[in-house]
């Protein structure tokens, strides 16, 4: 059965915290929407995940730091982090939210 649905549709009102709905999965592919709004990774904590990450920033803007190299991403800005990258979120936009696609795959 197919679902059409739109990236800019039931937009939480409250965002006290990020957002992340997973809007396909298989056993070796997820593809989520994350919303942000001002939110950063906590101190100290970095991701090291086991698959590899797609990531386009549909709107908005975020800062990310990649192993050692500070990374800042706009609308339309995409990048690929390989599995087993230490990487964090530093900033996103505090007045208006940011929209993430993010494709993680083996």
């Amino acid at each position: 059965m197919s679902v059409s649905r739109n990236l800019f549709a039931d937009l939480p009102s409250n965002l006290a915290e990020e957002v992340f709905e997973t809007l396909l999965g298989t056993n070796n592919l997820r593809i989520e929407r994350i919303v942000s709004l001002g939110h950063a990774s906590p101190p100290d904590f970095w991701y090291d995940q086991e698959q590899h990450e797609w990531v386009l920033i549909i709107q908005g803007a975020a800062g990310l730091r990649i192993e050692n190299e500070a990374v800042e991403m706009k609308a339309g800005d995409f990048m690929n982090i390989p599995a087993h990258t230490r990487h964090r979120v530093d900033w996103t936009t505090p007045d208006f939210p940011t929209i993430w696609l993010v494709v993680y795959y083996d």
